[in-house]
């Protein structure tokens, strides 16, 4: 069976400032043993003259054996230009793109939330249209309670939206919320075909929390993994916001501990 796991390039960020960087940040990948990635945060594929296009792209892919399953990008992006976003996805082969945050001109409220879903519905069906499925990627804030005892963030967005609306859950930040994963994974049950996976450790000194390679941390991977292949999760993608050794390292560490679970 084909290894389920992926890389968040934003993981590597730093080595993927030019093409030569990207080719030789993406065999690295490949020698690991991962089959595929998601694009975000590839400094040379930003800007409006990017050094590697999407087609480039997805000859690099090609060469090392890799497919996209997802990128982010942002939300203008598709609220101003949505058939460039399109021609971008289907170009790299991806049916899978989430933004990464809600932009910030949307407040923490209920209201603005909501805002945010009626305004999102339009690039939702677009996409879907065209066979690409869209998403958001959580961070804490979205378990913020506007009102005291109220719904969080988070339930406006799970339970007002549409059933095509996906949620690429990170989990850290569900746990680092002080939620459970498991119960959420239930509650979104073929809703999120992309997950993002890091553990959490506590560092000394200062009894501080911190990112982890998966597998090194207090997470509880034994309840959590079980309740992902529940849910429907097609890639488990590996992204370590930040490493505190060398990321390929970590990378290496995360892919030996999710593949000792089958994956």
């Amino acid at each position: 069976m084909q290894s389920k796991t992926a890389v968040q390039m934003y993981t590597v960020r730093e080595h993927t400032k030019t093409a030569a960087d990207l080719a030789k940040t993406l065999k690295a990948i490949s020698d690991i043993g991962y089959p595929a990635v998601q694009l975000s945060a590839v400094g040379a594929m930003n800007g409006d003259a990017p050094e590697v296009d999407a087609k480039t792209a997805r000859q690099m892919l090609d060469d090392n054996g890799l497919k996209c399953i997802a990128t982010h990008r942002p939300l203008e992006s598709f609220t101003q230009n949505i058939q460039a976003e399109i021609d971008f996805h289907q170009t790299l082969g991806c049916d899978y793109t989430a933004i990464g945050i809600i932009p910030r001109s949307y407040a923490y409220t209920y209201e603005d939330y909501r805002r945010f879903l009626q305004e999102a519905t339009p690039v939702v069906e677009q996409l879907k249209a065209a066979g690409i499925r869209f998403g958001l990627h959580n961070h804490a804030i979205e378990f913020f309670r506007p009102e005291p005892g109220g719904k969080t963030l988070l339930d406006i967005l799970i339970d007002e939206s549409t059933p095509d609306f996906m949620l690429e859950f990170d989990l850290y930040w569900l746990e680092h919320s002080g939620a459970n994963c498991v119960p959420f994974m239930e509650r979104c049950a073929g809703r999120v075909p992309v997950i993002h996976l890091k553990d959490k450790e506590v560092h000394e000194p200062g009894n501080e929390t911190r990112m982890a390679p998966i597998g090194e941390g207090n997470m509880d991977w034994a309840g959590i993994l079980p309740a992902c292949e529940k849910a429907g999760v097609d890639w488990y993608c590996v992204e370590q916001d930040n490493c505190y050794r060398d990321p390929f390292d970590c990378l290496k560490s995360s892919y030996d501990f999710l593949s000792s679970k089958g994956l």
